[in-house]
């Protein structure tokens, strides 16, 4: 691959190449970003790329559509660029990737052989919030090494906005077929029951870890699992108390928020975009602490409180713990017993908040991927139940380090 390139309209072509000899889905992004820097480009370098990019590509569209484009959805394209060449103050660009974030209709469009990739219609790409049903690849420009960058735009495809999201593209050069072939997209596919056999696709599926399923805004009513990281996810899991513990047991409010939450994980289970249940985890030197499940009233004849157990079993895992242990009304043993709960040999019995409790233990496998101190350091600095995606510190990497050490003498 001396030169990767895609147009950013049309389509025919064929011919073959190695299939799938640089997976997408296979790429190493650690190592590539040893050499290669992905930022987003303002609009004079966007411009100054464009006119590089036009001596290579034929057909491309114009400059002004790529900018109104990039003004609707800063994402559609994002810059290459040599790390030893890069200054971050004064950013420079050899190369590009550019995608466009297609709503369902616009996919469909697509399928149709409607769809105009030189005039996008931006009533068929999704906005910077939105999750998109398809990314279009409208164009990638990777003279020499910085074909390499297909490996840091996967790091980004990863997010939990555009994970899982299939890739679909219209090579219209022999070279783009060639390099639709060596990342592994298969030509042609089926749109909502459109046949476009001119559409290429890398299809992708979202394999995301049961504590981190849930997916914004996604129009499906799944069960989907969080940790809570914001202080809007600390009110949804209030919320949730409020109505479990506080109206329907009447804990006192003094008891029920006893100090530990400050101190704990939280998981959020949702229902499609409704928050439905919570549970909170405690993590001590040779065992975790399940603790507060809660479901609310009018969702429990769902899945909910299964997934929430299922998915906080898989992070005490993922944390390398091999024993979990909980307090639980007797009752409710039964329902425990089904992870792997038992109740403690010789539980001791006792009383809080008008209820009695007895102990109960699990003993579990630790993941075999589990974070330990032998974590590449990145992973270790990512959010919590987020290991499997790049964090925002990862990706400031991009910058060189720049600042002196503190209390450096000059």
């Amino acid at each position: 691959m001396a030169q990767s390139q895609r147009q950013l309209v049309p389509d025919e072509g064929v011919r073959g190449a190695q299939h799938g000899k640089h997976k997408l889905d296979e790429l190493d992004p650690t190592r590539v970003a040893r050499h290669l820097v992905m930022f987003q480009p303002s609009e004079t370098v966007v411009e100054e790329l464009m006119a590089k990019a036009r001596l290579s590509i034929p057909g491309l569209a114009e400059t002004h559509e790529v900018q109104r484009v990039l003004r609707h959805n800063p994402i559609c394209m994002m810059a290459l660029a040599r790390r030893s060449k890069f200054n971050p103050d004064q950013p420079k660009a050899e190369g590009f990737i550019a995608i466009l974030p297609l709503t369902e209709l616009g996919l469909q469009m697509l399928a149709l052989g409607a769809f105009d990739a030189s005039r996008p219609d931006l009533r068929l790409v999704a906005g910077p919030g939105e999750r998109p049903a398809g990314i279009y690849m409208w164009g990638v420009y990777g003279p020499g090494p910085l074909a390499a960058g297909m490996a840091l735009f996967m790091e980004r495809m990863s997010s939990p906005q555009y994970a899982g999201v299939s890739l679909y593209s219209r090579p219209n050069t022999e070279v783009g077929v060639r390099f639709n072939q060596v990342m592994g997209f298969k030509r042609g596919t089926t749109v909502e029951n459109i046949e476009a056999p001119n559409v290429w696709k890398f299809a992708r599926k979202l394999i995301a870890p049961l504590y981190d399923s849930y997916v914004p805004h996604s129009g499906k009513k799944n069960i989907g699992i969080t940790v809570a990281r914001t202080f809007d996810d600390l009110m949804r899991m209030a919320a949730i108390r409020n109505s479990v513990y506080v109206g329907e047991q009447e804990c006192p409010f003094d008891e029920e928020y006893d100090g530990n939450d400050l101190s704990a994980t939280h998981l959020l289970a949702f229902i499609g975009d409704e928050p439905v249940g919570c549970l909170r985890l405690r993590f001590f030197a040779d065992f975790a602490k399940f603790e507060r499940m809660a479901i609310r009233k009018e969702f429990r004849k769902s899945h909910a409180a299964i997934q929430l157990a299922r998915a906080g079993f898989k992070l005490c895992q993922k944390k390398c713990y091999a024993r979990v242990y909980g307090h639980v009304q007797e009752r409710l043993v039964p329902f425990w017993s089904r992870f792997g709960f038992r109740m403690r040999e010789n539980t001791r019995r006792f009383t809080f908040s008008d209820f009695e409790y007895v102990e109960i233990v699990a003993d579990i496998e630790r993941d075999p991927a589990a974070v330990t101190l032998e974590a590449d350091p990145y992973v270790l600095i990512r959010p919590e139940g987020r290991w499997h995606v790049p964090g925002i510190l990862e990706r400031s990497a991009a910058r060189p380090a720049s600042k002196s050490p503190v209390g450096k003498k000059r």
